[in-house]
């Protein structure tokens, strides 16, 4: 073989190499980054339990911006969903990060729905009991940001924060049990029957997290 011949098959091989490299691209779905986008929506979320606290703490604007973090995350939790459906491969089984994200979606649903009802009802937010339990609500939240951002490098990471999320919820209903008692002392029943709603809303809304700690605990333990 000349050296004209051997510069002409050498070429042919590399052209040959670039067009299957090119057919690789074409037929191979794209794998979308859908743990970042969990971890988009927990921060959200995260964002919408922070304002909770502030309005059970007497902030009464940080309405809105519990309403408008629960919106955010309803079109970040569509972009994941979207996301499942196209990708090849993801870091998680596709059912764990679909319930991982329902829930958050959840909880932000019922601390919008804490606000809503005390609005309808044109109940302020007063005492310290409310406060602490939205404040510890917060506190869930955050840890199960830490447990995202260690679910799929770190699963004794993940599951200890899955844990402290679930211990923190446990105190709300401490508090709750504290909280009920005294509102047999109040002399407006509509009063002590509103202040119980909005406290057993709250006790629903740890409910929620304690489902999500608990998925990323069985998506753990899935991953094996």
């Amino acid at each position: 073989m000349t050296d004209r011949q051997e510069r002409h098959e050498r070429s042919g091989r590399q052209e040959r190499s670039k067009r299957q490299e090119r057919s690789k691209r074409w037929f191979l779905p794209e794998t979308p980054d859908v743990l970042g986008m969990l971890r988009a929506q927990i921060a959200i979320t995260v964002d919408g339990l922070d304002a909770l606290a502030a309005w059970a703490s007497g902030d009464a604007l940080a309405a809105d911006r519990v309403r408008a973090a629960e919106h955010a995350a309803d079109d970040q939790k569509r972009v994941l969903w979207r996301a499942l459906r196209e990708s090849f491969t993801t870091p998680l089984d596709p059912e764990d990060l679909y319930h991982l994200s329902a829930g958050l979606d959840e909880v932000l649903n019922r601390a919008k729905d804490v606000v809503r009802e005390a609005e309808v009802l044109s109940f302020v937010p007063t005492g310290p009991e409310i406060a602490e339990m939205a404040t510890l609500a917060a506190e869930g939240v955050r840890h199960l940001a830490d447990a995202f951002a260690a679910i799929h490098a770190d699963a004794d990471a993940a599951t200890t924060a899955a844990d402290a999320a679930v211990k923190s919820q446990r105190r709300i209903e401490k508090v709750y049990r504290r909280a009920m008692p005294a509102l047999l002392e109040f002399d407006d029943p509509r009063a002590s029957w509103v202040r119980g709603d909005v406290y057993r809303r709250l006790v629903d809304l740890s409910d929620g997290v304690i489902g999500v700690a608990d998925r990323v605990w069985y998506a753990v333990v899935k991953e094996g």
